[in-house]
């Protein structure tokens, strides 16, 4: 897996101070991408074990809240699987810091109902999870007074009561 940029600190893209891992590659192609230069698998650099040691120093602070995973597309499959060691390390170490993941696939189709099914990764992946966004951004659903989401059609999703419940239970803000 490559990866597009590694954010120390990111308050966009969730809540609190976060770290962000940009992942390269997506088949989506949404129009009005803000990170086009993401799509190419082969963009930017390889993601090894010398950044996840990075990523886990740059989570080991008070102030950060947790990690995001964006792209390009984390859910790719060559994506995951490059992913999976990072997600695990992270809540191994820092069980109280959250992770979301931005994806363009729907998750009740795309990620549970086929990915997770089909595939040990996926199934292992969605388990360390917090926190989906999910849903290609439409350009002609944009809407800048969103929270951390760039479309009306996108979702943000609680995963770990929507799994226990089998339906979609989307993320209650207190704020």
């Amino acid at each position: 897996m490559n990866y597009a940029d590694i954010k120390r600190i990111d308050t966009a893209n969730g809540e609190g101070v976060r770290v962000s891992v940009f992942v390269s590659g997506c088949n989506h192609h949404c129009e009005g991408c803000f990170n086009q230069c993401a799509w190419d698998f082969n963009y930017g650099n390889k993601f090894t074990d010398i950044e996840i040691n990075k990523v886990l120093e740059y989570l080991d602070h008070d102030y950060i809240k947790g990690l995001s995973l964006l792209g390009g597309e984390p859910l790719e499959p060559c994506n995951q699987e490059g992913l999976l060691p990072l997600v695990r390390k992270v809540k191994e170490r820092f069980p109280d810091k959250d992770i979301w993941c931005y994806t363009g696939f729907d998750f009740e189709k795309d990620v549970v109902g086929r990915m997770a099914k089909e595939n040990q990764t996926s199934n292992e992946l969605i388990k360390y999870f917090d926190v989906v966004v999910d849903g290609k951004f439409e350009l002609a659903k944009k809407d800048l007074k969103l929270r951390f989401r760039g479309s009306s059609n996108q979702r943000i999703i609680n995963v770990p009561e929507t799994l226990k419940e089998h339906k979609i239970v989307e993320k209650v803000f207190t704020y």
